[in-house]
């Protein structure tokens, strides 16, 4: 009886150490930045987001089960120009006040290898912008960081840095579709990365 209580307390310790790591991408030092670009025939805009946050839940021993949720405050998205920055802004194009959040909610991966602790897959989710919510697949790369929050925050726990290049097209998503595309492109090109952080408990 003994021997059988000690392979279930064994089992037991291994599911639990084997349990999905929660990371929270609200980054406390606000260096989390998502670009974006647009490259049309008369001008070339770019531009920065960093109102992150969102949570993800991701395994270790099983990366490929890897879900979660990317949030953008659409107010946080900052251009050079104060003028384009404000259409950007208003109900004409983005609508921050209406639509306050962007956002992409991981479903699933396919296509997923890892080696040592970077994993690259093809992630499967719904993206919403200006009220729309659309399927897409996106590539990913995840770089699993053990023990390293601690050189980030001074705080011990784990790390996990998500990072994804991919193209929209704003007429997907009701934005001038079709209009104003010698100044503005229909498509829009995201480059995402972040990081997630897992505080040890205690």
């Amino acid at each position: 009886m003994t021997k059988y209580l000690s392979l279930l307390l064994v089992g037991l310790c291994a599911a639990v150490s084997a349990a999905p790591i929660q990371f929270d991408f609200k980054d406390p030092k606000g260096v989390n930045t998502i670009l974006f670009k647009t490259d049309a025939p008369l001008e070339s805009i770019n531009g920065t987001a960093n109102g992150i946050s969102g949570t993800v839940s991701y395994d270790p021993a099983n990366p490929a089960a890897t879900k979660g949720k990317i949030i953008v405050s659409a107010n946080s998205l900052h251009v050079g120009n104060p003028m384009q920055k404000e259409h950007l802004h208003s109900d004409k194009w983005l609508d921050v006040t209406k639509y306050p959040e962007i956002s992409f909610e991981i479903s699933s991966l396919k296509n997923v290898k890892t080696e040592n602790n970077v994993t690259t897959a093809d992630a499967t989710g719904t993206f919403s912008l200006h009220g729309v919510s659309k399927e897409i697949t996106v590539p990913v790369k995840l770089t699993y960081l053990k023990d390293r929050l601690k050189a980030r925050t001074g705080k011990e726990g784990d790390l996990l840095v998500i990072r994804s290049n991919f193209t929209i097209k704003r007429g997907d998503f009701r934005i001038n579709k079709g209009t104003f595309e010698d100044k503005v492109s229909d498509d829009i090109e995201l480059t995402l990365s972040v990081a997630g952080a897992a505080p040890k408990a205690g």
